[in-house]
């Protein structure tokens, strides 16, 4: 009892409808080549603002008159 093992495996992509240029075509596999693996698993879900490394950027120390009191107001 062997089973036939097929030496072609199934396409990853299919074209459908038109008449892709062999351009094209790399184009569409290069974009769907380049998204990270886990992207499609995640289901959309966006990272919590609490981790988003955006706030550990502060705005930038200006000097001159009055700068050590807006440097401790908000905004």
């Amino acid at each position: 009892m062997t089973e036939a093992v097929s030496s072609d495996p199934a396409p990853l992509l299919a074209v459908t409808r038109g008449v892709p240029t062999p351009d094209e075509l790399a184009a569409v596999l290069v974009v769907l080549a380049s998204r990270p693996a886990g992207a499609a698993s995640r289901g959309g879900a966006s990272p919590s603002s609490w981790s988003a490394k955006s706030r550990l950027v502060r705005a930038p120390v200006r000097s001159g008159p009055g700068a050590w009191r807006a440097s401790a107001l908000p905004g």
